[in-house]
């Protein structure tokens, strides 16, 4: 397989995985779809090592698993920008590295 076949499965699974976290938690975040994308290759890169290091080499790492930790991050995220589990910020821009005060 070609390195521009596994960057664009990389993204597809990214973008899936960082979709379906953002719907797993009511309310409406303001990610770009390149967020969406890191979030949901960020929690599959965790949910691997999660089930490399609990259940050991032979594992595969699952879908629910990778889909857990980006809705972990996701959660991480909203509470760093002053929201909540239900409710996220008020403020769109407020937190985090690329929005400030």
């Amino acid at each position: 397989m070609s390195l521009i076949a596994i960057l664009i499965v990389l993204a597809l699974q990214g973008l899936i995985v960082g979709a379906l976290a953002r719907l797993a938690l009511p309310g409406k975040d303001p990610l770009s779809i390149w967020q969406t994308i890191a979030l949901g290759l960020a929690g599959s890169f965790l949910g691997g090592l999660f089930v490399y290091f609990v259940f050991g080499r032979n594992a595969a790492p699952s879908f629910l698993i990778a889909l857990v930790f980006s809705v972990l991050i996701l959660y991480f995220i909203r509470r760093r920008r002053g929201g909540g589990l239900m409710t996220p910020s008020d403020r769109p821009g407020s937190g985090g590295p690329f929005g400030g005060r």
